[in-house]
């Protein structure tokens, strides 16, 4: 097989073992990814992960603002005339003039099971939602958000042991997997590209602000989830004498007791080791790892060595 022109565009970790699979395997003459961003408390310029791995092996890397009117990378990009442009987590949407280049197409690895979980941010929606399984699909890229034909799936599954962290490890190697087997298919013609059922599409948009807050009147199950699919980050939170409380780790609790409280979100009993907390339903949540503001992580027995007694607080709660 001849050496074939290959762009890549990505941006973070999620990205990377794909990038490194083609880079080892294929070569790439180009990577496009997100500009550098200032990061942390003391906002230092930080490249992509991406970049980084281009950089290392002096690969060409363009970072438009907005790709979608930028006339340089797409004046580079028709002068480079790839034969085939590869995306995984790039974080923009692709303009047609773009799409249009390549002899074997633009592809996207995205990390879930379309046409479920269209989006940018199908890994955390997929534990939010309670879903058993999720994996990877390698599609064609068309205008519409990862609408286009199937080309190849694979199944990965969700553990309640896994948190986002966990889950996107998992999917990064599985794309990385996946792509190494379909892209000797996609160049040999050898594939068979299916539909996307529009009408069985579900959606994961980026994570809001508010969605990280927690709503007490949910049951400790879709708490636990949610609490899970936004760790390590930007974490799930709550309120606790009006100041921020995230939470890291829980669990959900059975309580062969009598719960002498009403009120979602009233913290019920505490132990050496975990906080339980009231939730819709008459569930309960097991707090066991969380953050007050201003400190770091740590175990709820660090947080109780106060011993200061919180039974009866109600989470979530702000007084003006």
């Amino acid at each position: 097989m001849s050496k074939k022109k290959i762009v890549f565009m990505g941006t973070p970790k999620f990205a990377v073992p794909i990038l490194q699979m083609l880079i080892e395997n294929y070569g790439v003459d180009l990577v496009i990814t997100q500009p550098d961003k200032k990061v942390g408390r003391k906002k230092i310029l930080t490249p992509p992960p991406v970049k980084e791995v281009a950089v290392a092996h002096d690969i060409r890397v363009l970072q438009p603002e907005k790709i979608s009117k930028d006339e340089d990378t797409l004046n580079e990009l028709k002068q480079l005339n790839p034969d085939i442009i590869i995306t995984a987590a790039y974080g923009q949407l692709v303009p047609e003039s773009i799409l249009e280049i390549p002899k074997y197409k633009c592809i996207n690895v995205h990390g879930s099971l379309l046409p479920k979980l269209r989006g940018g941010a199908p890994i955390q929606y997929s534990i939010i939602e309670d879903h058993k399984k999720t994996g990877i699909t390698i599609m064609y890229m068309v205008k519409k958000l990862d609408a286009g034909d199937m080309i190849s799936k694979v199944e990965v599954d969700i553990l309640d042991s896994d948190n986002y962290e966990t889950l996107h490890d998992k999917l990064s190697i599985a794309g990385r997997d996946l792509l190494y087997e379909t892209l000797p298919n996609i160049f040999s013609g050898n594939i068979s590209p299916e539909k996307q059922d529009d009408n069985e599409a579900t959606f994961a948009s980026n994570i809001l602000r508010e969605d990280e807050k927690i709503d007490w009147s949910c049951t400790a199950r879709e708490i636990f989830n949610k609490i899970r699919a936004l760790d390590p980050m930007p974490g799930a939170f709550t309120h606790l004498d009006n100041n921020i409380l995230k939470i890291w780790s829980s669990g959900e609790a059975l309580l062969n007791e009598e719960i002498p409280f009403e009120d979602v979100g009233t913290i019920i009993k505490q132990d050496k080791k975990n906080i339980y907390v009231l939730c819709g339903n008459n569930t309960v949540l097991k707090i066991k790892e969380l953050q007050v503001s201003g400190k770091k992580r740590m175990p709820v027995t660090n947080f109780l060595s106060n011993k200061k007694n919180y039974v009866g607080i109600i989470l979530g709660e702000i007084n003006e």
